[in-house]
């Protein structure tokens, strides 16, 4: 009896996967490994989207990151600009008293006082140019709107036409960017001598 029991209970070695085949069958196997593989599909397409937003955050706070740094870089270099701007009469100030004091031909005195203003003059234009603050002196420089405001236009026979004659306010630039424009006469063509 032991030896018919042991019998029906250890089934021979082919019969194993017949046996696992009915079993698979009679518990719908075959239908949950289909579900199972859709589910596995599903679950990649999920992982995949995930993974590219995450890419696209990543790269978003990249930007972001970039931008700041940016903004924070164009306010240390622009930081000037206002106080650049209230500075710039002084200099103009300097300027038309060295001027002045030339074109009077005073006594010793007077050529000792310009010749003073004049270095108190160039020391606070080397300061200025020091924090990348640019004095524009056009005179002889063809006339661009960019650096320049033109306050007239006067016929020149011996200038080029569009080239600046005269500069009545000096510009500045800081850092490569505009703080004042330079005000300038610009020549034109005489009226008795044809262009070209």
């Amino acid at each position: 009896m032991s030896e018919r029991n042991s019998s029906d209970h250890d089934p021979a070695p082919g019969d194993i996967g017949e046996e696992a085949a009915a079993q698979r069958e009679a518990v719908g196997v075959g239908s949950t490994v289909a579900e199972l593989v859709a589910a596995l599909d599903a679950a990649r397409a999920e992982t995949e989207q995930s993974r590219d937003r995450a890419l696209r955050a990543h790269a978003e706070v990249d930007n972001m990151r970039r931008r700041a740094q940016r903004d924070v870089e164009n306010a240390h270099k622009f930081a000037l600009e206002r106080f650049a701007n209230e500075l710039l009469p002084v200099v103009d100030s300097l300027e038309h008293a060295v001027e002045a004091a030339r074109a009077g031909g005073g006594d010793g005195a007077t050529s000792a006082i310009a010749d003073g203003v004049a270095l108190s003059l160039k020391l606070f234009l080397d300061t200025l140019a020091r924090a990348d603050l640019v004095q524009l002196d056009p005179v002889g420089e063809p006339f661009s709107p960019k650096l320049h405001q033109a306050v007239s236009m006067v016929e020149s026979a011996s200038a080029e036409p569009g080239s600046i004659l005269q500069v009545l306010q000096k510009g500045y630039t800081l850092n490569g960017r505009l703080v004042r424009p330079a005000m300038v006469i610009v020549a034109k063509v005489a009226a008795g001598n044809p262009i070209g």
